[in-house]
């Protein structure tokens, strides 16, 4: 019967996962053509993107903290709502304010109750501990299905009806989220348990962050953030730059979400075989390879594609690795709320890594300087992971 329902709690995580992560990589897609319907400039689109990276990361982890106290479905169907309307917001008014209003906070608070980083905390709560890294991997497998539907179908509405109402169509998928919400965690598993009220939140992130291996975590999450955000909101535009089909850059960002599908599952499984850390550590560094390679290179189609396709095989594997690594140290009481902690260094990177990408190519009509910085910052993030120690118990923090 547990095993039924841990089912059924990863395939809803997956969906609101799916709709939530899959449309915000699409938001590269309507970076050049958004600005030239509706008069919106490349940095007012870039910088409400890195804005929504910012929101999402503050949001986190009041949100995960509203998930492990009230349950994580109902947390998701509140974004899927404000996703759908901020989204909407843009399609019918298209400006530059309704555009950060819109793109950079509501879907970020959306994305912040709905995305991977909420529900993968219910599917750690639903798992035994043995289990528990090979479903996370799981889910986020299923999730990264939405960037590999949503993105062609993104593509195809802005050749067909323009990018507003293509993104008006986006707003109709984030409604997706409230069926699967009502399935994943509609109310908390242990009702009996304590649960930490908001006002602990902040007392509880200073005794984590405290904690020499969980900041050792936090600080290498900041460059998951940097580099993925820079690369789902600007590679379009760069290879557009570099004199590139459209098709390329959303046929990239298709194959990101389609190689994930395995990748997540296989980095998730992983986890339950080495220390998480480990693991992350190398991730980080075969993306620094990765990106320092198609730096180098010229830029060719086939090239793309195939930076794509590595880059998908390890895209979002992090996620249900870092969740690992924090069961281990704390459990799955405080799951939602201690991710969201390490999540918010992750968005501080997203939102630096788009917001100043934005400027650079505003500047200089290029970001050739931006990918050394890149490579940088991902081994920084292979020597944070493995300065961590070894095994660990799992051992709440105290309320």
């Amino acid at each position: 019967m547990r095993n039924q329902s841990v089912w059924a709690v990863v395939a809803a995580a997956a969906v609101a996962g799916s709709m939530a992560m899959g449309i915000r990589q699409t938001y590269g897609l309507f970076l050049l053509p958004l600005g030239a319907e509706g008069g919106i400039s490349a940095v007012a689109l870039g910088f409400s993107v890195a804005l929504h990276n910012l929101t999402w990361g503050l949001a986190q982890p009041v949100t995960g903290s509203l998930g492990d106290r009230y349950g994580a479905g109902r947390v998701a169907a509140v974004g899927g709502l404000l996703y759908a309307a901020g989204l909407a917001l843009v399609a019918i008014y298209p400006s530059a304010l309704t555009a950060l209003l819109g793109i950079g906070v509501m879907t970020g608070i959306g994305v912040g109750c709905a995305g991977t980083g909420s529900v993968i905390a219910a599917v750690g709560r639903a798992a035994t501990p043995e289990q528990r890294a090979n479903m996370m991997g799981i889910a986020a497998a299923g999730g990264s299905v939405g960037q590999a539907l949503l993105v062609p179908y993104a593509q195809t509405g802005i050749g067909w009806l323009g990018a507003a109402p293509a993104l008006g169509a986006m707003a109709i998928a984030a409604l997706f989220i409230l069926p699967a919400a009502r399935v994943m965690e509609w109310s908390p598993r242990n009702p009996s348990a304590p649960h930490r009220a908001l006002s602990e939140l902040p007392a509880l992130a200073r005794r984590a962050l405290g904690e020499r291996d969980y900041a050792l975590l936090t600080v290498g999450f900041f460059a998951c953030g940097f580099q993925l955000a820079f690369l789902t909101a600007h590679l379009p535009a760069h290879l557009a730059l570099c004199g590139m089909p459209a098709w390329v850059g959303a046929t990239s960002l298709m194959l990101v979400g389609l190689f994930n599908i395995p990748g997540s599952w296989l980095c998730g499984k992983l986890g339950s075989v080495i220390r998480p850390e480990v693991a992350l550590g190398a991730i980080y560094l075969a993306r620094s390879v990765a990106i320092a390679l198609f730096a180098a290179l010229p830029v060719t189609e086939w090239g793309t594609l195939l930076f794509a396709a590595v880059l998908g095989s390890i895209w979002l594997g992090s996620v249900p690795l870092t969740a690992a690594a924090i069961a281990r140290r704390f459990g799955t009481a405080d799951l939602g709320a201690l991710y969201g902690v390490c999540f918010f260094s992750h968005q501080i990177g997203g939102f630096l890594g788009v917001g100043a990408a934005a400027v650079l190519v505003a500047q200089t009509g290029s970001y050739a300087a931006f990918w050394p910085v890149m490579v940088l910052v991902g081994l920084g993030a292979v020597l944070a992971n493995w300065a961590t120690r070894g095994p660990i118990r799992a051992a709440a923090l105290p309320a």
